[in-house]
């Protein structure tokens, strides 16, 4: 008979260091995982913050070609943090003996991943400052990892690979959209040259990033982690969508492109100009573009016909409006 998640945990206290564990919480964050908030007490009255992050009732899936395993993401971690990178420490990761289904254990960082309260709050006026500098400096530490040491079953995808791969997504909804059309036909005949393959995060964003006063506290969740193309990161935070509405700040609406390409470079990361960022944006935007629409065939079909699917759905057309803009700044600079 199965036991329940709170009484793994407390079985599983001695082996974290603790007797018990207390004030297990399920926390909101996390679309694809669950995430679970618990104190483990030492027995003397002190009380370490920790996380649990696991599968979906803790069962274990089939490796998909987008994300991989929690244990996979967990030696990722290990490997970050091992480099300098700014990351949770990982105090456990769960077998089939815990009772706890896929996952691992991390200790607990103080701060904040609300994009909104990052960008706007007084509180964080400090860290808005230094964070694009972070960013950079985090990721030439990420892509500096070697990827010999590396979970094999990490996948390998290029720009062309992704093209590739979302066009067929995009062509299997039947619905044409001109903007997606013109933006796939730019990507291709703009496609720039391959550059040594790095570990990507693959997600590496505001919502992903724990912020605290002074900047950035650590980088979360790795399950689109895969070996690619380094512009492929920076790109990504540079996508309008995930600057939460102050477009005039490339890097994640908090800061500058050259201040991360700057801080990147001094940490030991290649020497990109602004323009060569400029076509990963532009995939950026168009797969984040493709992904609303995923979004949105998922409520319509009634698959997960929450609110939360039929709202991001929704902004397929903000992405539209984006890739207009970015296409047309391309077409200045050509």
């Amino acid at each position: 008979m199965s036991i329940s998640l709170e009484d793994a945990l407390n079985e599983l206290a001695p082996q974290l260091g603790g007797k018990s564990t207390t004030d297990m919480a399920r926390l909101s964050g996390g679309a694809s995982q669950e995430t679970w908030a618990f104190k483990l007490d030492d027995g003397a009255g002190n009380l370490q913050k920790c996380i649990l992050r696991r599968a979906p009732g803790g069962e274990l899936r089939e490796q998909s070609s987008t994300d991989i395993q929690l244990s996979d993401e967990a030696a990722l971690i290990k490997a970050a943090s091992a480099h300098g990178v700014e990351v949770p420490s990982v105090l456990h990761v769960c077998t089939e003996v815990d009772g706890l289904g896929a996952g691992f254990i991390m200790a607990h960082v103080e701060g904040e991943t609300i994009a909104r309260k990052i960008l706007r709050d007084e509180k964080f006026q400090t860290a808005r400052a230094n964070l694009a500098r972070q960013c950079g400096q985090a990721l030439a530490r990420i892509h500096s990892i070697p990827t010999d040491n590396l979970p094999e079953i990490l996948p390998i995808t290029t720009g062309t690979d992704q093209i590739a791969k979302y066009e067929e997504i995009y062509r299997s909804f039947n619905i044409p959209r001109p903007v997606f059309e013109l933006a796939l036909s730019w990507l291709k005949d703009n496609t720039p040259s391959e550059l040594k393959p790095v570990l990507v995060h693959g997600d590496f964003r505001l919502g992903n990033l724990m912020v605290n006063e002074t900047g950035l506290a650590a980088v979360l969740d790795w399950e689109l982690s895969h070996i690619g193309d380094p512009r492929e990161d920076i790109g990504w935070i540079c996508v309008n969508s995930w600057r939460f509405g102050v477009t005039e700040r490339r890097v994640g609406g908090f800061g500058d492109l050259n201040d991360l390409l700057h801080a990147y470079a001094e940490a030991g990361g290649q020497s990109f100009s602004e323009t060569d960022i400029d076509w990963w944006e532009i995939l950026g935007s168009l797969k984040w573009g493709i992904m609303c629409m995923i979004m949105y065939e998922a409520f319509r079909s009634g698959s997960d016909p929450s609110v939360e699917r039929a709202a991001i759905g929704r902004r397929v057309s903000e992405t539209e409006i984006d890739l207009v803009n970015l296409l047309e700044k391309a077409g200045q600079n050509a």
